[in-house]
């Protein structure tokens, strides 16, 4: 039962990290893993939006996909990840973007999973962990090339 969580500061306003990780279909650009992601369906309502993706992710030979159903709620800067099938028992994300001050905010990212098959998780396990590691890294970078200069 993998668990990560971890909280970055990072000199972009909330809204603006918030915007760049609910832009999920860029994922595949700069998200390590991730080769592919499609949005099934899209609704909005009472100033929420739900979405319904499947992300595939890959290392060497071995690749996966799964579905998940991501709530966007921008007005507390929250998104919601709940799994819905795919290679996993569970998987439980979250992320959070709170004022820090002067333009900055606290990306507070959470993730917990299992694999349901153990042989999957032995040789996915280790990568998947270092993966889920880099993200916060990488959606920090993603918002310093995007917003240099803005």
């Amino acid at each position: 039962m993998p668990q990560f969580e971890t909280r970055r500061l990072v000199k972009h306003s909330p809204e603006r990290m918030y915007a760049l990780v609910a832009d999920v279909e860029r994922y595949p650009e700069f998200l390590p893993l991730c080769e592919a992601l499609t949005i099934r369906s899209r609704r909005e309502r009472d100033g929420k939006e739900l979405l319904l993706a499947d992300m595939t992710v890959g290392y060497k030979a071995i690749r996966e996909t799964f579905t998940t159903q991501v709530l966007l709620t921008a007005a507390e800067r929250a998104i919601d990840v709940k799994y819905i099938e795919g290679p996993f028992r569970y998987l439980d994300n979250r992320w959070r973007f709170e004022e820090a001050g002067e333009g900055a905010c606290s990306v507070h990212f959470y993730i917990d999973y299992e694999f349901k098959n153990r042989i999957l998780g032995a040789l996915m396990g280790s990568m998947f962990d270092r993966a889920f590691r880099m993200f916060s890294e990488a959606f920090e970078a993603r918002a310093d090339k995007i917003y240099a200069g803005v």
